[in-house]
Parts: structure tokens; C-alpha cells; sequence
């Protein structure tokens, strides 16, 4: 009799297809190569599966028999589900997500033990469609959940993206603003020059390039409560006649602008859209100006694949989102537009730095998070999204491309 055979047997009062979903799970983990995982049962059996002289170690504690069940019949939303629901715990979720990474086959499954799931996801992802309605639906589902939740974790400019860390002993608000100056460089841009962001966060841009670069920045939100404070911290810094923060849908805005930039809302656009959004793009630029956009991708190899699934991110972080693909956008621009690439760099490693920032920041600041109504289920929900970030970012598995795009000058009569 194996392991874990004899494990099924002691348990005999668990619900059968609990026991069941614990045999085929296990049986998947038998195969597990990225290091040493140590599962403990919730009757206080210790199993390990890959090397015993592997250097990589964490261990997962399971609380409850439900854990395998929603693994095997929902796979990575199962996983993130579950943790959710305070039925497992782990000794470094980060460590974890890692060695997931390195191969993700062991949670692989026939359809026919996801099919329900699979029903049930489809039908949220028809839902969350990022038509006009859907968009601000879909934002406000994330940035509106409370200004104070992000001045919790977020440095003091408020900046919900990737930090620029030159230097290892930079503060993340000292990392934020040098990617806030060089995107002000990487545009060249200077005072008088109209400036359209898509994509306001909090105005940390907004206001860096009109303090710093004289530019009249209008800058577009579908958050309700992000364009409250921007427009509080706007008229804090005695900018309001530089900087115009709009309720307002890219598809919806009109007029000519200098100079483009997008940091890490593209994310919100919707493969379906991409052709919709880089023609406004070229529609509201004038010839010769430049646009910066920024935003997290995957590798085109796995593109295709990726954008018909449904994960636990999409479901629970951001609804509607996708992240691109630099072979998708590029792809787009050739058909849509005049647009040509000029400069291109991927800054995802940064990223393992500010997540790990702002992840230790959200712990150590719990009470506060409870104090503003926020329960466990939340709390876990935002560490296992912070977590998996960052995994995710530091084996490159995902990446945050810097993308200067130029409109040719118009030709000379």
C-alpha cells in the first residue's frame, strides 16, 4: 500500500470525492521537480514530493479536505479560491509559486473534471467585456474599492505600477519617480507641450510631468474615486490650470495632443479592442508627436493560449484584463496605424522589487485594513495576488515592456 493509499484509509470519515480529489492531486504532485514540497494533511500527515536534497524548500499546510477538491475541479482558481477560503496555508507563497511555475502540468486534468468550472468562467468572462459600460464597470470593480486601502501600501506619490530601482538601496518612492522622470524623457517632453494620459492612477504622472516639465496634461479615469483624489491633489499642488483629470472612456475623448501616454492601463483594453484603441491613439497624436505605453506582458509564444483562458486573476484582481503581447501590439499597429517603434525595453524585474514592496507594506499594515472593513478572505485574496506577482515577475514568466511609438511628420509640400 502507497503512502498515499494508507493516508485514504485512516481517513475514511472525509467525503468521498474529497478523497478522491486527494489521490488524483497527489498523484499529479508525484511528479513535482522544482524543488521540495512538504504537504501536511489535515490529520497531521506530512508528505513529500520532489528531491530531499533539493536546496528550493517550502511547505503547504491543509487545513481542510475541500483544498483538493477545488484544486482538481478548478485548477489555479481552485488553488487561489481556497487559500481565499482560509483552507491552506504556506510557509513562502512566493517559494511556492515559483516552483509552480517551473511546471505547471502537475495540476493538468482532464476536461471532464473541469467542465462545470469551465462553464461557469466562460460565462463570467462573456460578462466582463470591456464595452463602454463593461470598462467602467470592470475598473471600478479594482480602483474604487477604497482610496484609503492604496495609500496604505502604495509609496507617497500614489503610484500603482512599476518602479524604476537603479540602485538597490533606493526607497520605492525614490525608484517610482525616476520611472516617472525617465517616461518625462523618453517623450522629450517640455513646457506648453499638450500631454494626454489614459490611464490617471492617482495623478502621480499627471502632476510630475506639469511640475516638472510645464507640459498641460489631460489625463482620463473610468474610477470614480481615483479622479476625487487626483483632482484633491491636483488642486493641493496649485496645478489646476495644468492638469485636467476626466471621467472619461479612450474611446470617447477628443481633440490633438503632443504627446501620448498609457502606464499599465492597456492591460484594460481587451484583445477585441486593440484596434480600437491604438487608432484613437493615432487619431488624437499629432504627426510627429510620440506616445509612451507601458504595460505587463506575457511572451508572444504563449499569447495565443493565454487570452482564451480564464485564471484566478482575471476573475478575482481584474476583470476584463489581459495582458498584451509585443507581437499583438505590434501586429495591430501595423494594421491600424502609422505608428513606428522606436525604442523598447522590458523593466519586469523591477517589478519583483515593487511588489515586494508594496505586499510587505500591505502586512504589516493589517489592522488598518481591517479597520476599513475588510476581512480575511480579502486580506488572503491580496496577498496571494501580490504573491504570485511578483513569483510570476522574478522567473520572468511575465514582463513590463516600455514602448516608444512616433508618428512620421507630416510631409513636406
Amino acid at each position: 500500500m502507497s503512502d498515499t493509499e494508507a493516508i485514504l484509509v485512516r481517513t475514511a470519515h472525509v467525503p468521498l470525492r474529497y478523497r478522491v480529489a486527494a489521490k488524483l492531486v497527489m498523484a499529479r504532485l508525484a511528479r513535482w521537480s522544482a524543488g521540495l514540497l512538504t504537504l501536511r494533511l489535515p490529520d497531521g500527515t506530512a508528505v513529500q514530493f520532489g528531491g530531499a536534497a533539493a536546496e528550493r524548500r517550502v511547505s503547504i499546510a491543509v487545513k481542510d479536505w475541500k483544498f483538493f477538491w477545488r484544486v482538481l475541479t478548478a485548477g489555479d482558481i481552485g488553488v487561489g479560491e481556497s487559500y481565499m477560503a482560509g483552507e491552506w496555508t504556506c510557509s513562502d507563497l512566493v517559494e511556492l509559486f515559483r516552483q509552480f511555475l517551473h511546471d505547471q502540468s502537475v495540476l493538468a486534468y482532464r476536461w471532464s473534471w473541469r467542465c462545470v468550472a469551465r462553464l461557469r468562467h466562460w460565462a463570467l468572462r462573456l460578462l466582463s467585456a470591456n464595452t463602454l459600460s463593461g470598462s467602467r464597470r470592470n475598473i471600478q470593480y479594482h480602483y474604487d474599492l477604497s482610496n484609503d486601502l492604496y495609500r496604505l501600501f502604495l509609496d507617497e506619490s500614489m503610484t500603482y505600477s512599476c518602479a524604476l530601482f537603479e540602485r538597490q538601496d533606493m526607497t520605492l518612492r525614490e525608484a517610482q519617480e525616476r520611472k516617472l522622470d525617465d517616461i518625462c524623457r523618453r517623450l522629450d517632453l517640455s513646457p506648453g507641450l499638450r500631454v494626454l494620459e489614459i490611464g490617471s492612477g492617482w495623478g502621480a504622472f499627471a502632476l510630475y510631468a506639469a511640475r516638472h516639465y510645464g507640459c498641460q496634461v489631460t489625463s482620463l479615469t473610468l474610477s470614480e474615486q481615483q479622479r476625487q483624489l487626483a483632482r484633491e491633489r491636483v488642486r493641493a499642488a496649485g496645478l489646476e490650470a495644468s492638469v485636467d483629470v476626466r471621467l472619461c472612456d479612450y474611446r470617447e475623448v477628443t481633440g490633438r495632443y503632443d504627446r501620448i501616454v498609457s502606464i499599465e492601463m492597456f492591460e484594460a483594453v481587451g484583445y477585441e479592442y486593440y484596434g480600437a484603441f491604438f487608432t484613437q491613439c493615432c487619431r488624437l497624436l499629432k504627426p510627429g508627436g510620440r506616445m509612451l505605453l507601458q504595460t505587463i506582458t506575457v511572451p508572444d509564444q504563449r499569447f495565443d493560449t493565454y487570452r482564451r483562458e480564464f485564471d484566478w486573476i482575471k476573475k478575482y484582481i481584474f476583470p476584463g484584463g489581459l495582458l498584451a503581447s509585443f507581437h499583438a501590439i505590434v501586429e495591430t499597429l501595423k494594421r491600424r496605424t502609422d505608428f513606428r517603434v522606436e525604442w523598447v525595453r522590458d523593466i519586469g524585474l523591477h517589478y519583483v522589487h515593487t511588489l515586494r514592496w508594496w505586499r510587505e507594506q500591505f502586512l504589516s499594515r493589517l489592522p488598518e485594513v481591517r479597520g476599513l472593513g475588510f476581512d480575511e478572505r480579502f486580506i488572503r485574496m491580496w496577498e496571494f495576488y501580490l504573491a504570485s506577482c511578483e513569483a510570476a515577475f522574478s522567473v520572468r514568466y511575465i514582463g513590463d515592456l516600455q514602448i516608444v511609438l512616433a508618428r512620421p511628420p507630416v510631409a513636406p509640400a
